[in-house]
Parts: structure tokens; C-alpha cells; sequence
């Protein structure tokens, strides 16, 4: 998914972001705003995850959302 889908698709995608990262609050997904790079920062923030671990994951799950 590219960087302009993803943030055209933002509103759309936050439940499904909510529901694969329960972790990550209303506020997280307010401040990241569809920004993909906030996004992978906020999953690695929350769960621990190495920066290549939290794109890994992300990657993951944007290629089961097309």
C-alpha cells in the first residue's frame, strides 16, 4: 500500500489498525494521522519491537488489507 493510499485510506483503516495493535490508544492513532513512518514508530514504541521487526509487521498486515 503506498504512502498516499494509506493516508487517503486513513479513516477507513484505523479500526483495523486498533484491532491488529490493541495496544495503541485513540490519542496514537489521533497524532499518527495516517502517517505510515508514525505509525511503524508507534508499534515499536508499544510492543517493544525493533525498527525492522515493527515494519515487518506492518508490511505484514498492509499486504492482507488489499
Amino acid at each position: 500500500m503506498n504512502k498516499d493510499i494509506f493516508e487517503g485510506n486513513w479513516k477507513q483503516l484505523k479500526g483495523k489498525v486498533q484491532q491488529q495493535w490493541g495496544s495503541l490508544t485513540n490519542d496514537d492513532l489521533d497524532v499518527i494521522d495516517g502517517k505510515r513512518r508514525e505509525l511503524a514508530g508507534k508499534i515499536q514504541e508499544r510492543y517493544g519491537y525493533s525498527k525492522e521487526e515493527a515494519e515487518k509487521q506492518l508490511n505484514d498486515w498492509e499486504s492482507k488489507q488489499q
